[in-house]
């Protein structure tokens, strides 16, 4: 293994948008028995210290690789697509409009029913916009696309959040 690998290479899974779950925690956990910090308590300390930075470093590329989100923004920025949501937050006027009408939606939700019934179209959509994605990477190689779909994505996510945290102030 090396330090400066990608997270792909790291875990030995293809670079691709569509990963095998079970493969990938099955790697996680085998990479994490070999880089454990107790294995290396007889080396001293400045072999632990390696040890975490190693684990560390496998933990961070599984929560990348694991998350969909994350690991579809992480293959734009390999791909020289970086998602860049800080400075670049332009979206389809479609795709605004959408936003607006499902957050009126959420504002004139009065009962956990409305609620999640606007839940429910927007798992729809995310489902929707995933299976998109899988395409635009996997199968159309468009990275640049893609880091637009990504965008998108993280607005939906964090719209479904607030739905979330509305279901619970309604009691559900």
């Amino acid at each position: 293994m090396k330090l400066d690998s990608d997270d792909f290479e790291l875990f030995g899974v293809p670079r691709r948008f569509e990963l095998d779950r079970a493969a990938l925690d099955a790697r996680w956990r085998a990479l994490q028995a070999e880089v454990h910090p107790d294995r290396f308590a007889a080396g001293g300390a400045a072999a632990q210290r390696v040890a975490m930075q190693w684990a560390v470093r496998v933990n961070e590329a599984y929560q990348r690789l694991k998350d969909p989100l994350k690991r579809a923004a992480y293959l734009c920025e390999l791909n020289g697509a970086p998602v860049d949501i800080g400075n670049n937050t332009a979206m389809p006027r479609s795709f605004l409009m959408q936003q607006m009408a499902w957050r009126e939606a959420l504002d004139e939700a009065h009962s956990i029913e409305d609620v999640e019934a606007l839940a429910d179209e927007v798992t729809s959509r995310k489902t929707a916009a995933f299976a998109e994605l899988r395409r635009t990477l996997d199968d159309s190689r468009d990275t640049a696309a893609a880091a637009e779909q990504v965008r998108a994505l993280m607005f939906v996510e964090r719209f479904a959040e607030d739905i979330d945290h509305r279901l619970e102030a309604l009691g559900q």
